[in-house]
């Protein structure tokens, strides 16, 4: 796989969906839970995409579960609730894995793309990954990182 782009993800109505469709944007590619510490970071996620959306950017966020099971069990739960509490527009996926036997393949290309601080493995929800048009990861984010100290690098690969 050369980019981002090559993969599949699958949407929450059970469809797969073309990373392809997203070619020539700048990506923000985050692993979310509806119920963490982190989850107001939504709120930010939102505005940095209503903000550059018109430039060729897109949010994509990814429910998973594997830290303390933050995220409901229904996908239908969490996109009304991300809609209803931080007004997100921005694409929200199935819920995944980010690690171990099941990880998603997406997910698995961007810790071999970008390792973390201290490992390869994402510890945490709202770990953040950004890519550019040509859909290489640019730089990884830790979960602790706010979506509005990200602004700078974004416009970099806009």
């Amino acid at each position: 796989m050369g980019s981002v782009y090559d993969f599949q993800v699958k949407m929450p109505n059970g469809e797969m969906k073309d990373l392809k469709d997203y070619e020539g944007k700048a990506l923000l590619i985050v692993n979310t839970a509806s119920k963490c510490g982190f989850t107001p970071q939504f709120e930010g996620l939102q505005k940095l995409y209503e903000s550059y959306k018109e430039q060729g950017f897109e949010v994509l966020g990814f429910p998973c579960s594997q830290f303390n099971n933050q995220e409901f069990d229904d996908i239908e739960e969490t996109t009304q609730f991300c809609q209803a509490n931080y007004g997100v527009t921005f694409p929200m996926f199935a819920k995944i894995d980010v690690n171990g036997d099941n990880a998603d393949p997406l997910f698995v290309y961007l810790k071999e793309q970008k390792k973390g601080a201290l490992l390869k493995n994402i510890k945490w929800n709202f770990t953040k990954f950004l890519v550019n048009r040509e859909g290489q990861v640019v730089k990884r984010y830790a979960p602790t990182t706010d979506p509005e100290k990200i602004e700078e690098d974004l416009k970099s690969v806009l």
